[in-house]
């Protein structure tokens, strides 16, 4: 007499839940396979803020700077990584931003278990990595170029190009938000580039601007950014002066942030 074992029931695995970091990670490689698939993207991240620093060499040579404690390396050095950023980050972003939110990217991606501020991070995390790279080749070519010494309070370089590449992730979000259309977003993003590279000293320090003018520039948003930049390599930053950039630029990240949270749409306006 022979007897069969019982049929073990069949299971079923659930679905896999990813964490956080690699719902991100994910976002991330996507991204940057259409980055790296953009030419125009590249161009603009990788090749204008050398170009820049090239042009705006003869603009600062011709600046008097005299009392200022600034030197052309001084100047150049910040300016250069800050355009940096603003290629590769923030003029990149808002266009990623809205050609998704066209193309209904976005409203699909809020259907699955990826919360919103993941899909916004994790669309920004090649353009993030391509700013700390293109900063880091820019600040060894230049210094090497110009002959410029380090600087003298690193640790306000780093933190300067975090709370940089913050708030110009946060502002190019909040920009996204009033963007109507693609063919829009390249125009879009120059009114406060405009004004960081006029007012926030990018490469014509507030130093040498009126009184007037230089108080009034001193609240805009890029400012404490580009305060902690030059103060890394002038290492001329009080702790006064360090605390109050560091307050004033995670204020106005903050700012961006809930204009994001209101503002921000998901999918195209019909």
């Amino acid at each position: 007499m022979t007897t069969t074992a019982p049929a073990r029931p069949m299971t079923t695995a659930g679905p896999v839940r990813r964490g956080p970091a690699s719902r991100m990670a994910a976002l991330g490689r996507a991204e940057l396979t259409l980055l790296l698939r953009s030419r125009a993207a590249l161009f603009t991240a990788v090749v204008l803020p050398g170009v820049m620093a090239v042009s705006m060499r003869g603009l600062v040579k011709s600046l008097d700077l005299g009392g200022t404690g600034l030197s052309i390396a001084t100047v150049l050095l910040p300016g250069t990584l800050a355009m940096a950023l603003f290629f590769s980050i923030y003029t990149n972003l808002v266009g990623v931003y809205v050609t998704r939110r066209e193309s209904l990217v976005l409203k699909r991606l809020r259907t699955g278990e990826v919360r919103d501020w993941e899909i916004l991070a994790g669309g920004a995390l090649p353009a993030v990595v391509l700013a700390v790279v293109q900063c880091v080749l820019l600040a060894v070519g230049l210094t090497v170029v110009l002959d410029a010494p380090a600087p003298d309070a690193p640790h306000l370089v780093v933190v300067g190009l975090l709370l940089g590449m913050a708030l110009l992730v946060v502002g190019a979000a909040l920009t996204a938000a009033f963007t109507r259309t693609a063919e829009s977003a390249q125009l879009t993003f120059l009114p406060f580039m405009m004004a960081s590279m006029a007012g926030s000293g990018l490469f014509l320090p507030r130093e040498v601007l009126p009184d007037a003018v230089a108080g009034i520039s001193a609240w805009l948003p890029f400012s404490p950014v580009m305060d902690l930049l030059r103060g890394g390599w002038t290492g001329d930053l009080g702790g006064m002066d360090q605390g109050r950039a560091l307050l004033m630029a995670l204020a106005w990240t903050a700012v961006a942030a809930l204009g994001v949270r209101k503002w921000f749409r998901w999918s195209p306006r019909h």
